[in-house]
């Protein structure tokens, strides 16, 4: 059985300096809770970089 006060209850946390339990709780200061996955933020693609077009004159040499 764990002697942490912050085990939730089952006697197995293993909770790491950072406060993350081998479960994938994390101590959030006040109990054991499983966090919200991070979003990823969106990245532009080449495909939706504009590329200027060059000058249409109308006349070909």
């Amino acid at each position: 059985m764990s002697d942490d006060p912050r085990c939730c209850g089952t006697g197995t946390c293993i909770i790491n300096a950072e406060g993350l339990c081998w479960c994938g709780q994390r101590w959030d200061g006040e109990k054991m809770c499983f966090m919200p996955e991070p979003t990823l933020q969106a990245r532009p693609t080449s495909a939706s970089v504009e590329v200027p077009s060059t000058p249409n004159t109308g006349s070909h040499a």
